[in-house]
């Protein structure tokens, strides 16, 4: 352990360099393509096996152990990094903020990056484990489920594993602190699209059309309503509206007002009922105020369910990195959402969160990744890497 982390501190620099290039050319889902190159150049650079065009703009690495021995004998684990910005404009004011407009790292995934960069360094130049592990670059996990497009175009079948694991920085948990929890730790996404048609007529005369904003509120107040808390991570829901468009100008009624937001849940079940829900209040408001009401509910990303014995596994290496007393288990759920939930629903894993300590928070255009977790993360790589194929 003692080398190991000196060998690390050594590459702090250059990851950080890294870190900073990567943020300052931050790019969006499917559109990572000065990201990837620069990926794929690294891990050329370190000796690693490259794979690209991956669902667009993915790269996997392949790392085998020194003796040559690969997947066949010993199996082979996935360890996955997200390389999409979002569409925010950057008001950091930092040296390395974006120079891509409307384009920022606002996640972190510059930080998540570096950190398997370093990580696919120390394992390639070392190789003193028996088996091979994948480092996964993914493209598009906000919003648009690269993870999902990953796997449909084939990545579990070309780069077959027995685990996978991803880590994620969470602002406010202590600096370098390691989170785990077994069972779901990030809701499922869902996404509804509720369209509310009427009568369109002059503001001065509403009696000669039919309004739709009549049934505008009692459509917020429904949805709302299937909020529900509960310590019982299965019956929590979260539901919110986030737009209502409709009208033009201030004297003519419109024919339609448009309502979209998002639910969250963690079981299934209750995701189901919440749809059905949903849907039934739509007919109700619409019979009851004479206008036409629909409503699509779109089923985004699956939630994010940790399996039990990789996450076991996965803490005790974080005990072995950070110590006992900075590892916590089990960490909060969120109700955000996660696209590696596509992966976990393939193979076991688990995903892990690092501590940020104070910072703006994520998807806020004041934030920035904490360097300070660089040299943390690719040791809690190297040592999951060693203890997983039985070599500590």
């Amino acid at each position: 352990m003692i080398s190991q982390r000196v060998d690390i501190q050594n590459l702090v620099k250059e990851m950080t360099q890294w870190r900073h290039w990567l943020h300052q050319h931050a790019e969006t889902a499917f559109e990572e393509h000065e990201t990837a190159a620069f990926v794929a150049k690294k891990l050329r650079l370190f000796g690693v096996e490259v794979h690209e065009g991956i669902a667009g703009t993915g790269v996997v690495g392949v790392i085998s152990s020194e003796s040559g021995v690969g997947s066949s004998e010993h199996g082979a684990i996935g360890l996955r990094a997200e390389m999409d910005g979002l569409h925010l404009e950057e008001k950091t004011g930092l040296p390395y903020a974006s120079k891509n407009v409307g384009a920022m790292h606002a996640c972190g995934h510059d930080g998540h990056m570096a950190m398997l960069l370093g990580a696919a360094k120390v394992l390639a130049e070392r190789r003193d484990f028996a088996g091979t592990v994948y480092v996964i670059f993914q493209p598009a996990e906000e919003n648009e489920g690269g993870a999902k497009r990953m796997i449909e175009e084939g990545i579990l079948k070309k780069f077959p594993m027995k685990a996978i694991f991803a880590m994620h920085n969470q602002a406010g948990l202590p600096v370098g602190s390691l989170g785990f929890r077994q069972g779901p730790i990030m809701a499922a996404y869902d996404v509804f699209d509720i369209t509310i048609t009427g009568k369109g007529c002059h503001a001065a005369h509403p009696e000669e059309g039919v309004s739709p904003f009549s049934a505008v509120g009692a459509m917020v107040e429904a949805i709302q309503s299937q909020n529900k808390s509960s310590r019982d991570l299965r019956k929590k829901v979260v539901a919110s509206v986030t737009q209502i468009q409709g009208g033009s100008t201030w004297n003519v009624i419109p024919d339609q007002v448009r309502l979209r937001g998002t639910c969250r849940t963690f079981d299934k079940k209750v995701q189901d009922k919440l749809e059905l829900a949903l849907k039934k209040e739509a007919k109700r408001i619409g019979k009851k105020y004479s206008v036409n009401v629909s409503a699509a509910y779109t089923r985004r990303y699956p939630a994010t369910i940790n399996s039990a014995r990789e996450t076991t596994f996965a803490a005790e290496v974080g005990e072995a990195v950070v110590g006992a007393k900075k590892v916590i288990v089990p960490v909060d759920p969120s109700m955000g959402a996660e696209d590696f939930a596509f992966f976990l629903q393939k193979v076991p894993g688990s995903y892990l969160r690092i501590g940020a300590g104070k910072s703006a928070s994520l998807h806020s255009s004041s934030y920035d990744f904490n360097d300070k977790l660089l040299p943390v993360g690719v040791a809690y790589w190297v040592e999951l890497v060693k203890r997983y194929f039985g070599n500590e």
